[in-house]
């Protein structure tokens, strides 16, 4: 019997200790087969977890599992391991399938640096509303797929109740909002104006799973990606925001978007430690 242990943290994070996006860490991967790897992302079922050994060319090597596949990259679990990993280095490389991330590490506050973007045209508008429940007007922009490391449809709407008011037509979604990868998922998001003039982003995360509806608590590659999405709209530079997730399942995430001058894309927020633990495998 082998026993191999976890850390768990929320990455994030707000003032509230349940808050942002719950991730299990399992710091040792060097005696967990692939097949355990997602056994336990089945088992713990949050919406990734990731697995740390280590590599030559980076300061680990990272790989991340949703309850149903690996994926190459994803913003969460990224911080979340730069978290647990650091140990007051500043600064960390995480090597995972999309390549090399760079992580900036400063207490709580965890930063990475996204892949330059790519893009595909999204699908018509009138598919993507019936998809969403919504009217095609108030999709107030261009939806486009965007790739900063794992490739997601990005959705301008037109304000935040817009935003609140989508609820997925599961077939019609899967046909208009599946990547490269043949992975339904899909960021809306509105601009809301606060009451100091500053703007806050106000998304939900939308994707499928096993003939599932979903939603997640706060995605940090779908930030990313909508950094991208402003790059292609030749949004202003440099451009620092505020991304709001969660309101539709009641847990709040706050996410940090900065797009620097020369176009770089960074996405960073609050990570907690919340608990450890560990399981007994079979050899």
């Amino acid at each position: 019997m082998k026993r191999v242990h976890y850390q768990l943290v929320n990455v994030f994070a707000t003032e509230a200790l349940f808050s942002g996006n719950p991730l299990a860490v399992f710091t040792d991967a060097s005696a967990i087969s692939e097949t355990e790897m997602a056994a336990l992302g089945q088992q713990m079922n949050l919406s990734e977890i990731t697995f740390v050994s280590p590599c030559d060319d980076a300061d680990a090597h990272v790989r991340i599992f949703t309850p149903s596949y690996e994926m190459p990259f994803a913003g969460h679990p990224t911080l979340g391991t730069a978290y647990v990993l650091a140990n007051g280095r500043p600064a960390l490389r995480l090597k995972m399938k999309a390549g090399i991330i760079p992580v900036a590490c400063d207490g709580e506050q965890i930063t990475l640096t996204a892949n330059a973007p790519t893009y595909r045209d999204g699908p018509a508008l009138a598919q993507l509303a019936a998809a969403l429940n919504i009217q095609a007007e108030q999709i107030s922009g261009t939806p486009r797929f965007v790739n900063c490391g794992s490739e997601q449809l990005i959705v301008p709407l037109d304000n935040a109740a817009s935003v609140a008011q989508c609820n997925l037509n599961l077939a019609l979604f899967e046909q208009v909002a599946t990547n490269l990868e043949g992975r339904s998922g899909a960021l809306v998001w509105a601009r809301q104006r606060n009451d100091d003039g500053s703007e806050t982003i106000i998304a939900r995360y939308f994707w499928s799973q096993n003939g599932q509806a979903a939603e997640d608590f706060g995605t940090g590659s779908a930030c990313a990606n909508l950094g991208g999405w402003l790059l292609a709209e030749n949004a202003p530079l440099p451009l620092q925001i505020c991304m709001e997730q969660g309101h539709g399942i009641g847990r709040i995430a706050r996410l940090n978007l900065l797009i620097k001058a020369d176009k770089q894309i960074q996405v960073g927020g609050k990570v907690i430690a919340i608990g450890q633990g560990e399981f007994k495998l079979e050899t």
